[in-house]
């Protein structure tokens, strides 16, 4: 039977939440120190984030750092999909257990980086995320795409293509212990 992209999520939703605990808290401290090199090597200024559920990589040091000298916007649900807030506190409890800052009039569409959570990854290096689309629709209304990071505690992917056209796929993915860039999106930027 060939995999399918439910299967897969929640094969991969079951080693998260099954994950040990033990070592949480260096697996995000490596995990921050490989991201904020990363974003601090691109030089750009205008970045998503995204405030970390319990069972997500927690990227809070990165947050705390890059705000200093940095713009950065974190989702805002509205609907079926989301809106770019600035990052601001104090955040507050919303819906699914997740944490956002507060609204904002400000319509943000370009950002320079997006640092995307993931429950999978495929054969193409493209997100498989807990199945309500929000990321998928969120950048179908941009008008430039951003240099997308992928960020994991644990990798969990597939050599499968299982996802669908629509699905967003990454520059890089970065976990704790490997990262892995996505040479076909370098090759087709290099032969613009």
């Amino acid at each position: 039977m060939p995999l399918s992209k439910t299967i897969f999520r929640q094969n991969c939703l079951k080693k998260i939440k099954n994950s040990s605990k033990i070592n949480i808290v260096y697996k995000n401290s490596k995990l921050n120190s490989k991201l904020l090199d990363k974003i601090l090597g691109l030089k750009k200024k205008k970045i998503l984030l995204y405030i970390p559920l319990p069972f997500e990589a927690n990227i809070a040091k990165t947050i705390k750092i890059l705000r200093k000298k940095h713009d950065i916007f974190v989702p805002f649900m509205e609907g079926e999909s989301f809106k770019m807030v600035p990052f601001r506190l104090p955040l507050k409890k919303k819906k699914f257990g997740i944490y956002e800052a507060g609204n904002s009039l400000r319509d943000i569409k370009n950002i320079d980086i997006a640092v995307v959570p993931i429950v999978g990854m495929d054969g193409k290096l493209q997100r498989v995320g807990f199945g309500k689309g929000m990321y998928d629709r969120f950048f179908a209304k941009l008008k430039k795409r951003p240099y997308i990071i992928f960020v994991q505690s644990d990798l969990c992917q597939t050599k499968e293509f299982i996802c669908d056209d629509y699905d967003i796929t990454c520059n890089i993915l970065i976990t704790p212990h490997v990262k892995i860039e996505n040479k076909n999106l370098a090759k087709a930027k290099n032969r613009k």
